[in-house]
């Protein structure tokens, strides 16, 4: 079996070959930190710890870099609203940030370079840019002539000569009008409006443009060449497209071999808009009371380069399907049957063979969890029948656990406070002895303190309401 991924830049899916196996350097555009990330952000984080999880068990050896954008137009104009310091802004959000992806279950990068702190890095860039005649100063500005790289608009399938606007105009703002291609900021020279936010630098007082952050933090830690570039379509254009018109346009080598974009995530079927009603963030959908890795699950249940369509309802199934699977899991925990279950080995490797079948076809998560699911249905048949050991409890359960390494969904398990391990402990008792009407109140008595139980020919099991 070979992995086969999508690369955007080609448009159809390639076979996985590293620049330098088993080594791989994968890049994931972090958030800009002015405020909460929604929910449509965390898709594409889940996405990149997906790919990088799944690379892992693969056998590759996966360095992985997320920048943190922490000074663009956004975070000067909203850290000035609020009269603090640029940094004590954006270090809020940057550490609400971190707690997000400890909640969803997402795997750390190796590095988090922040842009205030690879400035050095862009100047030079910026620098080289200038030598070579690609990049020219302005009055309020050094910005990057697209007319001079004769591959721009190659990524986005976009033909220069055919754009409404061409290269006549220069765009000053970070983002800019996606049906036009201008001339992009590089470097902005300092205005009253950056307040303290400025550097002294050979190429003049000023700020770094958005795209440049992403080139200078990339190629600082992965050099100048380097395997994977992942984020979000929105950013295919205009952000990906100027990374590689500088990036490239100062090496003159490729600078990512494969560039992975996951679509949309819709809410209710519409854009996610806060004029629509229908804006979250992740914090908005957990204070509603949902389970985070039931939010992480749903996003797994589409495949990434397919539009989501995210609904409570949705949500709702996905919790459900997901207590399904940890129920199946615990259960082994309690088994004890006298004799060996002679299938549960073929049963692994079948389980084995669909999921890494599903995702070397482009990470289809979709048949992959189907997989998991079959699996899941066979193992109860036998616990019910009581038809495995401990020992196969065990093995079973590790195969649950070799596919959580991807997967990244099966929730922890949680040891019962001694008071309430021993309430459960007594009902048993009670149940065990007949006693059904003190059996009957210590269920009830738990069941106020959270704690559900279902009686099973294995013994009791509870979880937590």
């Amino acid at each position: 079996m070979v992995l086969k991924i999508f690369n955007t830049l080609k448009r159809r899916k390639e076979e996985f070959i590293p620049l330098h196996p088993p080594k791989v350097g994968l890049y994931t555009c972090g958030p800009t930190v002015y405020n909460y990330p929604h929910i449509g952000n965390y898709r594409a984080y889940v996405f990149s710890d997906l790919l990088k999880r799944y690379l892992a068990r693969q056998g590759f050896q996966v360095t992985h870099v997320m920048n943190i954008t922490d000074v663009d137009d956004k975070t000067i104009r909203d850290s000035r609203k609020e009269k603090i310091s640029l940094k004590k802004f954006t270090q809020k959000y940057e550490n609400a940030f971190f707690e997000d992806l400890e909640t969803l279950n997402i795997i750390h990068a190796n590095t988090y370079p922040r842009a205030t702190e690879h400035v050095n890095e862009m100047v030079a860039i910026i620098q080289r840019l200038l030598d070579k005649g690609l990049a020219y100063k302005t009055d309020d500005g050094i910005y990057y002539n697209i007319r001079m790289f004769k591959n721009y608009g190659k990524l986005a399938r976009i033909k220069l000569a055919e754009l409404e606007a061409g290269a006549s105009g220069r765009v000053k703002k970070d983002e800019y009008d996606k049906e036009h291609a201008q001339d992009f900021a590089l470097w902005k020279f300092w205005t009253p409006e950056d307040g303290d936010v400025f550097w002294e630098t050979p190429i003049g007082k000023g700020r770094p443009g958005w795209h440049i952050e992403c080139s200078a933090m990339s190629m600082r830690y992965l050099n100048e060449q380097f395997d994977i570039h992942t984020g979000g379509v929105d950013l295919i254009f205009p952000h990906h497209q100027n990374e590689i018109a500088q990036s490239e346009g100062m090496t003159k080598k490729q600078f990512v071999k494969y560039w992975m974009h996951n679509e949309w995530l819709l809410v209710d079927g519409k854009k996610m808009s806060k004029s629509s009603g229908n804006f979250y963030t992740l914090r908005d959908v957990l204070a509603k009371g949902y389970e985070p890795l039931a939010i992480r699950y749903l996003y797994l249940g589409a495949h990434y380069r397919q539009k989501m369509n995210f609904t409570f309802a949705g949500l709702d199934a996905a919790k459900q399907a997901l207590q399904r699977i940890w129920d199946c899991r615990d259960s082994l925990g309690r088994v004890n049957a006298p004799k060996h279950h002679p299938e549960i080995h073929k049963r692994i490797e079948l389980l084995k063979k669909q999921f890494t079948e599903a995702m070397d076809a482009d990470l289809d998560t979709p048949p992959a969890l189907a997989a998991l699911f079959e699996f899941v249905k066979d193992v109860n048949v036998w616990i019910a029948n009581n038809m495995l050991t401990k020992e196969d409890g065990k093995t079973l359960r590790a195969a649950f656990e070799d596919i959580d390494k991807v997967l990244g969904i099966l929730k922890k398990e949680e040891n019962l406070p001694t008071a309430l391990r021993k309430l459960v402990d007594e009902r048993e008792e009670a149940r065990m002895g007949k006693n059904w009407k003190k059996a009957d109140e210590l269920r009830a008595k738990l069941r106020e303190k959270g704690i559900i139980l279902e009686d099973l020919p294995q013994g009791v099991r509870w979880k937590r309401a």
